[in-house]
């Protein structure tokens, strides 16, 4: 806070304890032109929670996400919710106030490491190269197949086709065959 109060550019106009006493703040005041800097992670209602209220009383209202979470589904709850920036508390001060500036001039500003999840999140996904025998067990599998059937179908031993489920789980990493199905209807293969 007493950075905030020694910056020029930067008005401290009031701090709430929780997303209630802002709301109630909201509905009384008639404020405007301000940013809120909004935790995730407050008494009662959490910070994502009471944003579609928050912008309903003020659909005008830039508000900056500042929070230890940085989890991606929280991360698009919030940008979902109506925040225009995310930022983690882990950043310095001058960060913070960097973030404010930014949105006072019409921008949005994420922490680099949230840029980085958000782009991860849209960015084209690996596939893994499974070999042509390994894809048809997958196909097997799907199907519903036994192992000793799709040994059958492919005219291999049933050890072979152990062997390659345990390549192919360790190609994916994963653990189970809900994981292997879930993954091949997703299209990760």
């Amino acid at each position: 806070m007493s950075f905030f109060q020694m910056q020029p550019a930067v008005a401290i106009l009031k701090t709430f304890t929780s997303a209630e006493a802002f709301v109630s703040w909201l509905e009384t005041d008639e404020q405007t032109g301000f940013i809120l800097l909004l935790d995730i992670q407050l008494p009662g209602k959490t910070g994502v929670e009471s944003l579609p209220k928050i912008k309903m009383l003020l659909p005008d209202l830039d508000v900056i996400i500042l929070t230890t979470f940085e989890e991606t589904d929280m991360i698009f709850k919030a940008l979902s919710a109506g925040a225009c920036s995310y930022v983690s508390k882990r950043s310095s001060l001058q960060k913070i106030k960097e973030a404010v500036e930014v949105v006072a001039q019409g921008g949005s500003y994420m922490s680099p490491a949230i840029a980085r999840k958000i782009a991860d999140f849209y960015a084209p996904k690996k596939h893994h190269q499974l070999s042509d025998r390994q894809l048809e067990i997958v196909k097997g599998i799907v199907n519903g197949k036994s192992y000793k059937m799709i040994a059958n179908d492919l005219f291999i031993s049933l050890d072979t086709v152990r062997s390659h489920i345990k390549n192919i789980y360790n190609t994916l990493e994963i653990n189970s065959k809900a994981e292997l199905i879930r993954k091949s209807y997703d299209n990760e293969l």
